[in-house]
């Protein structure tokens, strides 16, 4: 398997993972982060990977540190 396919294997289980754990839905998330439910969902598909930008602005609105989400 490719790393950039494993990285996006374990970067999509991890965010919902943390997201669920949160208890906040793809809505709530996106909201907190400033980007629309659907790029949460393909994100957490392994539709999209985002930028390192993005992915600390999930974190923190996570609670959770960069490293966790991977």
């Amino acid at each position: 398997m490719r790393r950039n396919a494993i990285i996006t294997r374990v970067l999509r289980s991890k965010l919902k993972k943390y997201r669920r754990s949160a208890k906040m839905t793809q809505e709530d998330l996106a909201e907190k982060v400033n980007l629309s439910r659907a790029y949460i969902g393909y994100i957490e598909q392994g539709r999209n990977v985002p930028s390192l930008e993005t992915l600390e602005k999930i974190a923190k609105a996570l609670r959770v540190k960069l490293s966790d989400l991977f």
